[in-house]
């Protein structure tokens, strides 16, 4: 599968009725690691519907299904996180995660999230802001755990203290709401700029996901500027210049002084080529 191949199948399933979030990911997955085919995208499927397998019948209620999943996946199949996983690309990748064990709270939690869905189990990510939770059950009687944590089972003081401490924002209720998988996408994908960002020769990993956050259908329009941006800095500034003039053209009907500041910096592009 080339990169055209990849993309239209991303884009494709990014627009369905009900995004596959699995598939997403480890087309994300293929994105960051070229040796990840077919066959090995089909083998990490195979994997989590291995793992949903081992989940017992017969489970009722939000607390035993996150006693459960932490003692399958946080304890006899390891899966869990360290600080040193936010230096590596592999923590935002699905199928090295699987291999792994190990990776970013929002990739081990996609693994509880569709481990779980295989099994019947109503289980969801939560994106408390710094740092991606699972829940369990309905609001009223919902178990949060931390599967970076090894599924460490989480009070509401446990959720307010991760959130005050890395944002210095209070905990309020639309945080614990279910994510949406194409917002679960969107949030790695932003990780990944991230990590690249702080790694100017990794400036390909920063646009490949600049180029499929683009392929979602909602993202904000300010990115078609910083991928061409981007693409300047890595010295395409023809191209570069071009996406500017098209982004301000976008702009000019509400922002004409940002537009105009937009064109001056493509022709500032342009003029690197003499």
């Amino acid at each position: 599968m080339d990169e055209n191949d990849r993309r239209s199948r991303f884009a494709e399933e990014a627009r369905s009725e009900r995004p596959d979030l699995a598939l997403l990911c480890l087309l994300i997955g293929a994105e960051g690691d070229p040796s990840l085919d077919e066959k090995g995208m089909d083998a990490a499927q195979i994997e989590l519907d291995r793992l949903a397998g081992s989940i017992p019948y017969g489970l009722r209620g939000p607390h035993a299904w996150a006693a459960a999943l932490a003692d399958l996946l946080g304890g006899r199949e390891g899966f869990h996180g360290t600080p040193g996983d936010y230096q590596h690309l592999e923590s935002s990748l699905l199928h090295q995660v699987l291999r792994r064990r190990r990776g970013l709270p929002i990739l081990l939690s996609v693994v509880w999230t569709e481990v779980a869905r295989r099994a019947g189990g109503h289980v969801y990510g939560v994106a408390l802001p710094g740092h991606f939770v699972v829940g369990f059950g309905a609001p009223e009687e919902q178990v949060l755990a931390d599967p970076f944590a090894a599924g460490r089972i989480l009070s509401g003081t446990d959720a307010e203290l991760l959130v005050t401490g890395t944002t210095g924002t209070a905990l309020t209720p639309s945080m614990l709401k279910p994510a949406d998988p194409l917002a679960v996408v969107s949030r790695i994908l932003n990780n990944v700029r991230a990590w690249a960002a702080l790694r100017p020769e990794h400036s390909a990993v920063a646009l490949w996901a600049l180029d499929l956050l683009l392929l979602l259908p909602s993202h904000p329009a300010r990115l078609r500027f910083e991928r061409a941006q981007l693409l300047v800095q890595r010295g395409d500034f023809l191209t570069g210049a071009a996406e500017m003039d098209a982004y301000a053209e976008v702009v000019d009907a509400v922002e004409p002084t940002a537009a105009e500041t937009i064109r001056g910096h493509a022709r500032a592009a342009r003029a690197r080529l003499n």
